[in-house]
């Protein structure tokens, strides 16, 4: 039997080691956040300052890729499924925490702009993201873009992709520009899929010493292609980005059936609840040792804020789920289009039911 740690796409509904690369981006993406956040408030630079430069190259684009991989099982679908499972789900938890964070924060940006700018600043967040929220805003774009170029060969779609990330438009438009800059990650992953699975399998076969010894080497390289600025180059940035991507998955495969891996597996298979709640109980725990002034250093902090941004939303996620509150993390039926199509049929029969039945007892004769 094959492996769970190592399926394909097409024979298991989930796969250990994407997981745990779910799980090192997410962190990673919280890291960013909270190290950013600390560093503004105290005015200093943190140790992890140089962790998140480092990662950049891959970070996003490996979520990006990741987020592709299953696609082929799905994008045969009719439209009317794609959509609800592949842009309705995302636009319904955007929605949904965009007011939470907005509303969370209002009495702040009132403070700061004003009733109306306040206003407009809620009513734009339905087109320009607000804050981390863009990655799922993002990724329902992608998912459509991928279901009209089917018919395209993939190759084509993919040398077109690259060509719009190298020549990325700066418009100021968010969805034109971040879709020109990433989409050729998110197709890689759909269009190499295959490649990527059996490349995984490989690195599982390879001498563990070897494997090492090629990570080892690739965290040297990534960090000198970082501060020579090899890694924002034109076009070769493209291959830096991608050769991360492979190390990540390499480290991943790695990591199969330890503990270390099962945490990080855990924390991927949690990440739609991590990214949408972190930057609640992040901020929180920064402005209270800020505020407590117990003499931390701003690396300190900055730990405090990531561990807080990454377990609070499991623990609150596992607290939810069975309580009415579940909605905050899994989409209900009614936000469904399949169900919400039901049940629209069942009221209408059960009012048709009502009708008839008034109008039997309102007529003995037709009894």
């Amino acid at each position: 039997m094959l492996n769970q740690s190592l399926a394909s796409p097409a024979t298991a509904s989930r796969v250990d080691w994407v997981d745990i690369a779910k799980g090192v981006c997410i962190i990673l993406v919280v890291m960013l956040h909270a190290t950013q956040g600390v560093e503004k408030a105290m005015g200093e630079a943190s140790l992890f300052g140089a962790v998140i430069d480092w990662a950049k190259p891959f970070r996003m684009p490996d979520f990006f890729l990741i987020s592709g991989l299953f696609l082929a099982r799905r994008i045969d679908r009719p439209w009317r499924s794609y959509l609800d499972t592949k842009v309705l789900h995302f636009a319904y938890f955007y929605i949904l925490w965009v007011n939470i964070q907005i509303g969370i924060k209002a009495p702040h940006f009132i403070g700061e702009l004003g009733l109306a700018g306040f206003a407009k600043l809620y009513l734009t967040s339905y087109v320009i993201p607000v804050s981390s929220l863009w990655f799922i805003y993002l990724l329902a774009v992608y998912f459509v873009a991928a279901k009209l170029l089917s018919g395209i060969s993939k190759p084509l779609v993919f040398l077109a992709a690259a060509a719009m990330h190298g020549v990325t438009p700066e418009s100021g438009v968010f969805v034109v520009d971040q879709f020109s800059e990433r989409f050729v990650f998110f197709y890689a992953g759909y269009a190499a899929a295959p490649v990527i699975f059996d490349y995984a399998r490989r690195v599982a076969r390879a001498p563990e010493l070897l494997v090492g010894a090629a990570l080892a080497t690739w965290c040297i390289l990534n960090a000198w292609a970082v501060s020579s600025g090899l890694a924002e180059t034109p076009a070769l940035d493209l291959a830096v980005s991608f050769i991360g991507i492979g190390a990540v998955i390499a480290f991943s495969v790695v990591l199969l059936d330890t503990p270390v891996g099962k945490g990080l597996a855990y924390c991927g298979r949690q990440s739609i609840s991590i990214y949408l709640a972190f930057a609640i109980p992040m901020a929180a725990m920064r402005q209270i040792l800020l505020k407590l002034d117990l003499g931390l250093g701003v690396d300190a902090i900055s730990l405090a804020a990531l561990t807080a941004g990454v377990i609070a939303p499991l623990i609150l996620a596992a607290i939810v789920k069975p309580t009415p509150l579940a909605f905050l993390f899994t989409r209900p039926d009614a936000f469904r289009l399949k169900d919400a199509r039901a049940k629209l049929g069942q009221r209408a029969n059960q009012r048709l039911d009502e009708i008839g039945k008034d109008t039997r007892q309102a007529s003995p004769t037709l009894a």
